[in-house]
């Protein structure tokens, strides 16, 4: 069993930025490949960003390429998102999930933290 619990949520202004941080506790956190997923009011829940096992390869939704960063420090079991220039679309909640396979997929996806809502005003 992996738990995450993710933070850092909140109210940002557009064009603002936001980081959100995801802490791992249970098995062996490299041997997880990463992601961050978000889920708007009434839609499906969609991929956002992941990182591999060493944080050496990173993979973007389009919608948030050149904006969003993410990023894993496997000394301290965390996973983070850096996101920049804001905007109201950009409104969900997000959530932070872990998998033995590096795919973008969200039924690839093992395990989950409860989430945060991350929301943006124009």
């Amino acid at each position: 069993q992996v738990q995450l619990v993710e933070s850092g949520g909140g109210l940002a202004q557009a064009g603002g930025s936001r980081r959100l941080s995801c802490a791992a506790s249970g098995r062996t956190f490299s041997n997880y490949a990463l992601a961050w997923f978000r889920q708007a009011p009434g839609k499906e829940r969609m991929f956002v960003a992941a990182v591999n096992f060493s944080g050496t390869s990173t993979y973007y939704a389009d919608s948030v390429k050149g904006r969003f960063t993410i990023s894993r420090d496997n000394a301290k079991n965390t996973v983070y998102l850096q996101m920049n220039s804001l905007k109201p679309e950009d409104t969900a909640v997000y959530y932070c999930a872990a998998a033995r396979t590096f795919l973008t997929h969200v039924s690839t996806y093992d395990y989950w933290g409860q989430g945060t809502q991350v929301t943006v005003s124009s």
